[in-house]
């Protein structure tokens, strides 16, 4: 039997328990959730470095998955164009069922591996593209599909599991087991095993737009200025970079409306025009400062 499906010893009396009492059990398994995850950063940076690799060459990124898993990568999908300003095609989440199953159960959709592949197909994957599939179970037909059929086609693979030597990781280039045991109640991944797959592709998005340079130090220079909350966002983070007034920070961002044209505005007393001419010569904005200093 998988680990996933196995009975927690630790839960056995747990509707026994008063209230309080079974919210200690519940947060007890969750502090398991994080080691686990450190013990496959190895893995995780693997996969980091492919997709970073994919991404800076013009390629995508699709998460597949199905259920819990395939919500779960929908959710970071739709996340990176406001925090980072990727556009919306170039990470996707594609889920068994289709956009019906984000808010509605339609669990016999994991069972065709084949739906895997078309699903994947239609939405245009090409050689330079990275696929990551998500099954805590690691051996789900929608799932094993669309990762084997992109690593047939030459894409960059990713499989994410929560059990040992699974069909899902048979079928990627890397790998990523992540051991969070039985669950609390047995079977219900959405628990520790969704805990530990949210944080890991939390981990894989956010260290990609690092590595892209989308990150000055700690700061997310390429967030999207979409609404009044995000544009005061930009305007401090352009007064912490230059040293600006909020005055000069706010005037460049609404010249300029973008955060990294804004900052080089500010250091070299230009136009947006001229900012994005010196932006467009380097990688990173780091770069850039290091060559304008």
């Amino acid at each position: 039997m998988r680990l996933t499906e196995e009975r927690n010893p630790e839960s056995f009396d747990i509707d026994l328990l008063d209230t309080e009492q079974i919210l200690l059990r519940i947060n007890a398994q969750d502090q398991r959730v994080a080691p686990a995850v450190a013990s496959v950063i190895p893995d995780i940076a693997r996969a980091v470095d492919g997709i970073t690799s994919r991404l800076r060459s013009g390629g995508r990124l699709f998460y597949v998955g199905a259920g819990t898993s395939g919500r779960l990568g929908i959710l970071d999908a739709v996340e990176c164009p406001p925090t980072y300003n990727t556009p919306p095609d170039v990470i996707q989440g594609i889920l068994a069922g289709g956009y019906e199953a984000c808010y509605r159960s339609i669990e016999a959709a994991e069972d065709d591996p084949e739906a895997g592949e078309r699903d994947l197909l239609r939405a245009g994957l090409k050689r330079g593209d990275a696929v990551v599939g998500i099954a805590a179970s690691g051996r789900t037909p929608y799932t094993c599909g669309a990762v084997a059929r992109a690593r047939r086609e030459g894409a960059f693979t990713v499989g994410i599991s929560c059990n040992r030597n699974t069909p899902l990781s048979r079928e990627a280039e890397v790998a990523i087991e992540v051991e969070t045991g039985p669950e609390i109640v047995t079977g219900s991944t959405r628990m520790k095993a969704g805990t530990a797959q949210k944080l890991i592709l939390n981990m894989i998005s956010t260290t990609t737009m690092i590595r892209l340079g989308y990150v000055y130090s700690n700061l997310m220079i390429n967030v999207h200025l979409k609404n009044s909350k995000l544009v005061e966002r930009g305007i401090r983070i352009v007064q912490e970079i230059t040293g600006a007034s909020r005055e000069e920070a706010k005037s460049a961002i609404e010249e300029s409306q973008d955060v990294k044209t804004a900052i080089v505005m500010v250091k070299e007393n230009c136009s947006p025009d001229q900012a994005r001419r010196i932006l467009d010569q380097y990688e990173t904005l780091r770069e850039a400062f290091q060559h304008l200093e």
